[in-house]
């Protein structure tokens, strides 16, 4: 259908692509891959001809025709209703409306058979184009990615961007164009909307090509993945974890052969220097000298799967309940999110929020935050140091700063080496930590104000769609960040493999409530598929409340105040004393590791003996803090 040769194009002296070929075929379901900035969406702009190809051949069928859904859209508006805006992908049969329409209006001053006779033949030409189904088909795809049923009258420009380019998604679908190529679609839409696309594009007739980095979207709709790297376009059949397995295999005979052609280069090198002033020799060296020259190299391999080697770390751990919301109602002019709604969060919670677009997930984090006036009682816990990331965050950066100026001036306190290591695990390295931001593309903007997030020394984190606009390498990133993090967070995401990655409670907004199941994301739609139940509405349990407390008498707040102030005195000395103990066990571990105690098996048996004495020390403490803090959160509660 598609046939791509030799393509090349150049963006200033920068190669996107250099002598890349791809044959895109009428059933292909394509997931292109690729870090960001790679040229993933410059190539499906050279593809429709947006853009203007440098060398190479680019053609395709003359029956072809092709469906662009890509991010410029977001700036589409119109006065007509979203339905009307949909079914423009009917055009041709709307004609046909419109002249049944004339007909009729003629009929009813001059009924005459040639006019009977055009409005049969034209009724027959619109039944044939299933034209009595086309807005029950429209009503269908525009509710499946989101829309209620009295949205669909509402007039395209009342909508957000995301909502727009939602209903240019619909209208492309329902024209269903030889080839649909989507650019990052999932970024627009919630969980139940995502999950309609994915069925929808399995039963699609024609080909897709699909721009994604949510790893089950691609699992659940491709059948190819093509990879852009290296100004090249490589090719793997199947979905992306048959591209995971295949691409380590290709990896693994390509560092074969490249170890075993460096090892000939040696070889080759060292006979050329032994032997280049021997006379005798010269022939063979000469030969030798030619063929090196010859030689087509094997590329080492390149490693995209960058692990995160820093440790997350925060000055002080939070009490055992790190935020409370009892009773808590908030509604906007026209619509309720919460009504009297209770649910708690303790240390070591990691909390996925899911659930469809409209129910408040975003504002129940900012409930969580205090930045939302609201009826009721939301409340943080002892010690808990939260920091927000959401992605209007975006624009607080400063634009004229460099990566580095930019996390020095955010007051963590750590080093420059030490914030360059930061900046290696999001994929920024080298003189790439001198880039100013207003440089940047939105991905690497949103990595920039991730690593601020997480070297903030925050205890708890909420997060706000933080994968929108990471490519899947950061996203990785940022699961092992957040797979290592010892504090407590709560994020909204509809990626469904990080979720499954990093939470071990699932929070959803059901009936004005915050319903809770307690377990992983895998397992929370393994009972939802058990119990038949829709997946951002399961109840397998329901966040208990509070029992009401007893109204205190003024003579026992007194008692408590002076009981809080013993306490809280105690806390600090505990808190000294593990200062001190955890100081104590950094130098032993560097005792351990000195090379000049290795010898002397006596001073090794001494350090090893102080170091575990430390450690049940450090143990008692540490359960002596907890209960501290516990008695203080239940007298200041």
């Amino acid at each position: 259908m598609i046939s791509i040769n030799n393509l090349s194009y150049y963006l200033g002296s920068r190669a996107l692509f250099e002598n890349a070929s791809l044959h895109i075929k009428p059933k292909d379901k394509i997931g292109l891959i690729g870090l960001n900035g790679t040229g993933k969406s410059t190539l499906l702009k050279l593809i429709t001809g947006q853009l203007q190809k440098d060398s190479g051949d680019i053609s395709m069928a003359k029956e072809c025709t092709i469906g662009f859904l890509n991010q410029d859209l977001l700036s589409f508006q119109s006065d007509e209703s979203i339905l009307s805006v949909a079914m423009e992908a009917f055009a041709d049969v709307i004609a046909i409306q419109h002249k049944i329409d004339k007909v009729l209006k003629k009929m009813e001053t001059a009924y005459e058979d040639k006019l009977v006779d055009k409005l049969t033949r034209l009724q027959d030409e619109f039944e044939a184009n299933e034209g009595y189904v086309l807005q029950s088909k429209a009503e269908e795809v525009l509710e499946g990615i989101g829309f209620n049923t009295a949205d669909l009258q509402r007039p395209l420009k009342e909508f957000s961007g995301g909502w727009r380019m939602r209903v240019i998604l619909a209208k492309m679908l329902l024209e269903k164009p030889s080839i649909l190529m989507l650019d990052e679609p999932t970024n627009h839409l919630d969980l139940p909307s995502i999950q309609w696309i994915e069925n929808y594009l399995k039963t699609y007739e024609g080909a897709v090509i699909v721009v994604s980095h949510d790893r089950q979207f691609l699992n659940n709709t491709v059948n190819k993945i093509v990879e852009v790297s290296n100004q090249d376009l490589i090719s793997y059949p199947g979905n992306y974890s048959n591209y995971l397995e295949e691409k380590e295999l290709r990896n693994e005979l390509q560092k074969n052969a490249f170890e075993n052609q460096q090892a000939k280069i040696r070889q080759t090198e060292r006979f050329v220097e032994r032997f280049r002033a021997k006379a005798t020799k010269a022939r063979q060296v000469q030969s030798r000298v030619k063929a090196l020259d010859r030689m087509d190299r094997v590329e080492d391999v390149i490693q995209d799967n960058a692990a995160v080697n820093f440790k997350f770390n925060f000055n002080k751990q939070s009490g055992r309940h790190v935020c409370t919301l009892e009773d808590v109602s908030k509604s906007y002019p026209e619509i309720d999110i919460l009504k009297k709604a209770s649910a708690h969060i303790e240390r070591g919670d990691k909390i996925a929020l899911i659930g469809a677009n409209g129910k408040g997930k975003s504002t129940v984090l900012r409930i969580i935050d205090g930045d939302e006036k609201i009826e009721g009682k939301a409340k943080m816990g002892f010690n808990v140091n939260p920091s927000f990331y959401a992605q209007h965050q975006l624009e607080s950066l400063n634009v004229e700063n460099d990566l580095l100026e930019e996390l020095k001036q955010f007051g963590s306190g750590k080093s420059e080496q030490e914030l360059r290591g930061v900046l290696g695990c999001f994929l920024f390295s080298d003189e790439d930590v001198f880039k100013k931001i207003k440089v940047l593309s939105g991905g690497e903007k949103s990595r920039v104000a991730l690593a601020k997030t997480l070297i903030s020394e925050a205890n708890f984190l909420l997060l706000d769609e933080p994968t929108n606009h990471l490519d899947i390498q950061s996203v990785n990133i940022l699961i092992q960040a957040l797979q290592q993090y010892q504090g407590s967070f709560i994020l909204v995401s509809h990626d469904r493999y990080f979720v499954t990655q990093v939470a071990n409670k699932i929070w959803w907004i059901e009936d004005h409530q915050i319903k809770e199941y307690l377990g992983t994301y895998e397992e929370y739609t393994y009972w939802c598929d058990k119990n038949n139940k829709p997946k951002d509405t399961f109840k397998p349990t329901v966040v208990k409340e509070d029992k009401p407390k007893k109204e205190k008498k003024q003579k026992e707040i007194d008692i408590d105040q002076k009981e809080l102030s013993r306490l809280k005195k105690e806390l600090s000395k505990v808190e000294a004393e593990l200062e001190k103990l955890e100081a104590e066990k950094t130098k032993l571990e560097a005792d351990l590791a000195d090379p000049a105690n290795f010898n002397d098996a006596e001073k090794i048996a001494k350090i090893n003996q102080s170091y575990e004495t430390n450690g049940e020390s450090l143990k008692m403490k540490d359960q002596a803090w907890e209960q501290l803090v516990e008695q203080i959160e239940e007298l200041e509660g």
